[in-house]
Order: C-alpha cells, then structure tokens, then sequence
C-alpha cells in the first residue's frame, strides 16, 4: 500500500490573509488585495469576499459590482516575501526535501521521516499547528503518493483542511474527479474537453 509521503501545502487566501492577521479591523471583511483604479486586478480575495463570487485576477470594478462594501488594499509584497520565508523554513524542519511551488504553497516529500515524526497524519498536523503557531496563518495540506493528487487534495477543504489520499484510493479518486479539478486546466481547456465529451 502506498501510502501519502508527498504533502502540497497551501496557504489559506494568503496576502488577504496576511492583512487581515496585521490589522484586526480587516477581519470578517469583503477583502480583496489589488489596485484601487477600475484597470486594476484581484490579486488575492479573502474568503468572505470568495462568498460573493469575487477570485484572483478578476477585473477590481467586475468585484466591486459583486460587493458593495468592498475593501481594497494594495499588495505589501515585502511583507508576504517575509512570511513566506519563514514558512518555508518551518517546512525545512520537517523534511529536507522541500519544493517551493510559489509564494504561498509548497511540496513536501516526508519520505523516511514517519520513523522519527510519526504516521503522515501527525506529521501533517504537527505542520498545520506549527504555522499557526510561528505566523497566525492557516494552510491546507494534501497528501498523496504523487504530487499531482497532493494538490488536488490540498484543496479539497479549504480553509485550514487536511485531507490524505492513501494508495488504494487513488484510482478512485481519479475515477470521479471532475475535469475542472485538473491542475493546469483553465475556461479554455474545459470547454474544449466538454466538447469532446470529457468530464472526468
């Protein structure tokens, strides 16, 4: 049986999240980091403004159509980079094996190192906590025995989720896995995949 060595992590609506842990009047806001013109684009969109159908890289005016009480803050990307930095260095205590994917979310190969941290699920929470702990942020982690199922499961309940794939599960994962949860697959592949007929 194999079993879910490979971790994804992956930092909760991460620079929206960030502002709301440095000011506290930001919390429970219809949040969205970008620029403030019309021509400007959501770089990051807290989770109360996801409820409203707000996502990164929409139009700022198409958001504020969406939510009129809106808040905008432009981006502290020296801030983020910080955070970021540090997190890594969390998950460098973990495994050596450590593949920073981006700012905000990482792959982690814990291969050999349940003998001295203990089963994948411990280790995972064990990451969860300590993240919490150094920065007052929240991740999603996903494990599996390959990568491309890790990121799959690291977004199967956001925010704050923790969801395993052992290896006797993963064809069954794949079996009903929605096209449009495919890394990499955008508006334009799924229509083309719809078109021929492919969902799963």
């Amino acid at each position: 049986m194999a079993s879910p060595t490979i971790f994804h992590i992956d930092m909760d609506a991460f620079f929206a999240s960030v502002e709301q842990l440095d000011n506290p009047l930001l919390r429970g806001q219809c949040l969205v980091v970008g620029g403030d013109s019309n021509r400007g684009v959501v770089a990051a969109a807290s989770y109360e403004a996801r409820r409203f159908g707000i996502h990164s890289a929409m139009p700022i005016f198409q958001a504020r159509q969406k939510c009129e009480r809106l808040v905008i803050v432009p981006p502290r990307r020296g801030r983020y980079a910080e955070l970021s930095r540090r997190i890594m260095e969390i998950l460098g205590t973990y495994s050596p094996l450590v593949e920073p994917v981006s700012i905000d979310e990482a792959y982690l190969d814990i291969s050999g190192c349940e003998r001295c941290r203990g089963t994948a699920r411990e280790i995972a929470t064990a990451i969860k906590a300590h993240i919490r702990r150094e920065t007052g942020l929240t991740c999603s982690v996903g494990g599996a025995p390959v990568k491309f199922l890790a990121k799959i499961a690291s977004d199967m309940h956001k925010p704050d989720g923790l969801t395993l794939i052992q290896g006797e599960e993963m064809m069954a994962v794949i079996d009903r896995l929605d096209i449009r949860r495919v890394p990499g697959v955008g508006q334009r592949a799924h229509a083309q995949l719809t078109a021929l007929g492919i969902r799963t």
